[in-house]
């Protein structure tokens, strides 16, 4: 046959549309009726909705309606001895049920919004019978939700299928034949024989469909198939694949629907496992799985046996797949807890990778908490989405401040939504920069955020592409048995060392503002709670609460998912979880006053007595109001100390303090303020050096223009002219040993009130603020332009600092414009520096001398009311000689963070602690973050690390009998028994170390 009259690739593009047409042929139309409800209801309760009978073409609902819908109808006679199927499109998600309600099969309306680049979405096939006997009555339930995969409302809601349709399985296996030949042609250089061979036999198979039966393609395969049997040689690159179905727990919607999302995608996943016994399935997140056993007991007792039978991975060991750079260090350490003991006890599995291929950059403090909670390697593909920089690896050594390192890897494909077709496989062949010093790599493919995973399509394609030639080989199989293998060959790979920091999503810093106080103030709230009832055990026997502390912590970490303490989800997720966030910190609250109820008696009458406690790990000396009177406290360390006042004792009378017009002044700081309301000079009085920058104004209140979303904001938007507050009206005026500027100011609806703070004896300016926002498609930030000369910031992270460059040198720091940190940043020269604290935010900018805060924005996507709201929010600066070590920044930001508890009342002589300090530690650069009861009994769990980076040796007191102590992993298990002498035992921290005791009180 002459070349020229070979069919072009468009032609062949043609017959394979045919080709697909033909596998489906609709016969009669299915009788449809539904209950329609605003919320989900139970399979029980299916008929307690609207009733509507419906054809097809008619609306049954609005965005996120519900509805149980009744498929009937009988199988044509003509049908008999063919294969059946249903098809069924609701506009929307929807879950098939059995006869008692269990969840069999997912579907998604085929007008999804999706990459289709990536694949197509929609899952309409309800498999029927393979062999019809005509006249099967069809009986069929389907819960549904008005909303597409990604929460869109699709064509006004519409019925738009809903047939009962023959189904050629020769035709099916045809179209994927013909699918792959055509996608590796493709894929192929133009002038290798294998591409022509493909072509030739492409053309010679389509010349067999004239009118697209089974037994035209039954000969149309038979030419295929030794062009899809010819396999490779010794491959330079072997792929694994798993199947995936990526879940937001929240996101484009509300939480509510993330549950029916996963009963409808591990359905499908446990259906298709029966036709393709090739087939590997992972899922990640305890907390879906909880959802899981909770609302879906039987499909649960399913996914344990495909679990327990190896062809569905645990992935992951957190409990969600968290944000990780706003959540503290002990909230990462809670996840890795919560997650590892759910697998452990529901499947007997210990994961040993973590699974977060979709968060917005990771802390360098992860490495060590991975490698302490027994995980070894990470997962993710996120950083293919960086806006400037491409990121030089796909397997590599990723290191964390301390040194640890744990084996990284990055599908390098750069999506959990592959296709696994032959373009796929190419682009992962292609991108893998990794491929000198590596031959294996990964691929996930599905359809995620509640697609249903993988369909049949997937599997079809990598059926054919175990060995093909033109393709590296793939194998299904368990991404941890990946990770095992190319652990063998670590001396090879390269090492990441620091932040994997995403240039993208830099606005998730600061969006939600709430949802992050919250999560800051709960976040401490907990770890009082938990100092406070161990104490309660340990002195007075007082139960300690871990049931309710289980429920909130779980409850909170599910906060901190990806996308909803990033602030990048609906309105709705944010209108219910600020409210369970308030209902969280309502119970944290009656906790820790039931545990300090039992450590406290009520004072005697005609006496004013209190009970002051600091949970930090060092002896603080503090001014405090109480009742009205100011006193000068100083409290131990993680102990208590008393104070009555009597009416006698009058105020101490703090001196050297200012409160003028334009001055506020104690006896280490004087400030100066602009007409303004900025601040126009600081004067450290002690060290006799100007702090702000000469002639630079500091603490303006900007905004800017935000045409971003919760995700993004311009880089360059302070290139444009900044809007400011207005200073409507200022007062200065003295309380006992504090001189205060409150300052109120305005702009458009929005109305800002400020009390500036001296404290005698204090370095720290505190700036309380309150904001009634109102604006749109603004940022509200403040800035210091200081008077010192780095080129290096230091940033307050989990467990931790990390160094940020202040200059823009490379494209790198350039792509560095926001930056997240915790409590605190400075920027230190050698003999003298300053901080910016803060109590609840995170987007900082560092650019040359200027620290920058992010404090609101107010994006219209995707919540369109994002902010708009009261809030309350505390920053201050702190100068302080030497570098943040020297100044001891890290004690200042947690100070800040962690007032003293003033409680009515005298400690009870029979419940006190031995010592008045629960624990005492030698070492300034050892912070105490974690007092707990042990997870499995009543020891004492002491979580420590060095603040500083440097090796450290300590000794810690403890103010109760010890009868023997084990440093632990981050899971508090036994590694290594400490000696001590009496109450005293002495520990050895590396840089940034991370150090868990396990301390048995003794009896």
């Amino acid at each position: 046959m002459p070349y020229h009259y070979l069919k072009t690739q468009h032609h062949l593009s043609r017959v394979l549309e045919t080709i697909e047409r033909s596998i489906y042929m609709p016969l009669t139309a299915l009788q449809v009726e539904a209950w329609i409800t605003p919320e989900p209801v139970p399979f029980a309760e299916r008929l307690s909705g609207a009733h509507k009978e419906l054809s097809i073409g008619q609306s049954w609902g609005k965005l996120w309606d519900c509805a149980w819908f009744h498929f009937t109808g009988t199988v044509p006679e003509q049908a008999g001895g063919k294969a059946i199927v249903l098809l069924i499109d609701l506009s929307g998600e929807a879950c098939v049920v059995d006869q008692v309600g269990n969840p069999v099969l997912g579907l998604t309306t085929v007008s999804s919004t999706f990459d289709k680049s990536l694949g197509r979405p929609g899952k309409r096939v309800v498999p029927l019978t393979e062999q019809a006997h005509g006249s099967e009555v069809i009986d069929l339930w389907a819960d549904a939700g008005c909303n597409d995969l990604f929460g869109v409302y699709q064509d006004s809601g519409s019925l738009k299928e809903a047939h009962i349709a023959l189904y050629s399985t020769e035709m099916y296996q045809l179209y994927y034949d013909f699918a792959v030949l055509y996608e590796l042609m493709q894929e192929l250089p133009e002038d290798t024989a294998r591409r022509h061979r493909i072509l030739a036999a492409l053309h010679k198979a389509s010349l067999e469909l004239v009118e697209y039966s089974s037994e035209e393609a039954q000969r149309a395969r038979t030419i295929l198939a030794p062009e899809l049997a010819k396999t490779g040689g010794t491959p330079s690159l072997k792929v694994s694949a798993i199947g995936h179905a990526h879940i937001d727990l929240a996101w484009l919607w509300p939480l509510r629907e993330t549950i029916r999302k996963g009963a409808r995608s591990f359905a499908t996943t446990l259906a298709l496992m029966e036709r393709y016994q090739d087939y590997i399935f992972g899922a990640s997140q305890p907390q879906l799985y909880q959802w899981m056993k909770t609302y879906y007991p039987a499909l649960y007792k399913r996914i344990q046996a495909r679990v327990a039978e190896g062809r569905w991975e645990i992935q992951g060991a957190m409990w969600i797949e968290p944000d990780t750079n706003v959540p503290s260090g002990e909230a990462l350490v809670r996840q890795l807890i919560y997650g590892k003991r759910f697998f452990r006890e529901e499947f007997g599995k210990d994961p040993r990778m973590l699974w977060l291929p979709d968060v917005f950059g990771y802390t360098a403090a992860l490495p060590q908490i991975l490698k302490k909670a027994g995980v070894d390697y990470f997962l993710t593909i996120k950083l293919s989405w960086n806006t400037f920089n491409v990121f030089p690896h796909h397997t590599f050594l990723w290191q964390g401040i301390d040194g640890t390192q744990v084996l990284a890897h990055m599908p390098p494909e750069g999506t959990y939504n592959s296709s696994a077709a032959p373009r796929a496989i190419r682009a992962t062949e292609k991108n893998f920069a990794d491929k000198v010093v590596s031959e294996e790599c990964v691929l996930l493919y599905g359809i995620g955020d509640g697609g249903g995973g993988p369909g049949r399509e997937h599997l079809e394609y990598l059926a054919r592409e175990r060995n093909l030639e033109g393709l590296a080989p793939v194998k299904q199989e368990p991404i941890e048995n990946f990770f095992q293998r190319i652990a063998e060959k670590t001396d090879e790979y390269k090492t990441w060392v620091g932040e994997l920091y995403l240039e993208k999503h830099q606005g998730t810093y600061t969006t939600q503002a709430r949802s992050k106080r919250f999560n800051r103030k709960l976040e401490l709230a907990l770890r009082e709670l938990e100092f406070f009832s161990f104490l309660a055990l340990i002195t007075a026997g007082q139960p300690y609460p871990s049931q309710q502390l289980d429920a909130i912590w779980q409850e909170v970490l599910l906060y901190q998912f990806h996308d909803i303490l990033p602030g990048s989800s609906i309105k709705r997720v944010y209108d219910e979880s600020l409210a369970r966030y308030q209902e969280l910190s309502n119970q944290v609250k009656q906790l820790t006053k039931k545990a300090q109820a039992t450590l406290i008696r009520q004072p005697q009458a005609n006496r004013q007595t209190y009970t002051i406690f600091n949970s930090l790990s060092w002896v603080r000396s503090e001014w405090l109001q109480v009742q009205g009177q100011w006193r000068y406290v100083t409290v131990p360390s993680l102990g208590y100390s008393s104070l009555e006042i009597t009416e006698q004792l009058a105020n101490d009378a703090p001196t050297q303090l200012v409160a003028s017009a334009q001055i506020l002044e104690n006896d280490l700081l004087q400030l100066r303020f602009a007409p303004d309301g900025a601040i126009q000079a600081i004067f450290d009085k002690e060290h006799q050096r100007d702090v702000l920058a000469p002639q630079q104004l500091a603490n303006r209140l900007s905004l800017y223009h935000d045409n971003g979303d919760a995700w993004d904001f311009p880089m360059d938007y302070d290139e444009r002219p900044a809007l400011s507050f207005a200073l409507e009206s200022s007062h200065a005026f003295l309380t006992g040993p504090q001189a205060i500027m409150e300052q109120h100011y305005s702009f458009g609806q929005s109305t800002l009130r400020q009390q500036v703070i001296l404290t005698k004896g204090s370095r720290r300016i505190d700036f309380v603020t309150t904001v009634d926002w109102r604006e749109s498609h603004k940022m509200l930030r403040t800035s210091f332009p200081l008077n010192v000369s780095a080129t290096e910031a230091t940033c307050d992270i989990q467990f931790g600092t990390i160094k940020r460059p202040t200059h823009h040198n490379t494209s790198i720091d350039m792509a560095r414009y926001e930056v997240c940190a915790h409590k605190w940043v400075d920027l230190s020269q050698a003999d003298y520096g300053v901080a910016l604290l803060n109590d609840c935010k995170y987007g900082h900018k560092i650019s040359q001398n200027v620290l920058d805060l992010n404090l609101l924005r107010s994006p219209h996507y995707p919540d369109p009311q994002a902010d708009l709201a009261q809030h309350e929010f505390t920053y201050a600066l702190f100068p302080h000689a030497g570098d943040h070590v020297a100044g001891q920044v890290m004690r200042a930001g947690y100070e800040l963070n962690v007032p003293l508890d003033v409680i009515p009342g005298e400690l009870e002589g029979s419940a006190s602690l031995p010592e008045a300090s629960l624990v005492q530690i030698s070492a300034e650069n050892v912070i105490l973050e974690g007092v707990k009861k042990a997870e499995q009994n009543d020891d004492l769990i002491l979580r420590l690390y060095e603040s500083a980076g440097a090796t450290t040796r300590t000794e810690l007191i403890a103010g109760i009998g010890i009868a023997e102590i084990w440093k632990t992993n981050l899971l508090e298990e036994k590694e290594a028994r400490l000696e001590h002498t009496g109450r005293k035992v002495e520990v050895v921290l590396g840089p940034f170390e991370i150090l868990t005791l396990r301390l048995q009180p003794a009896r």
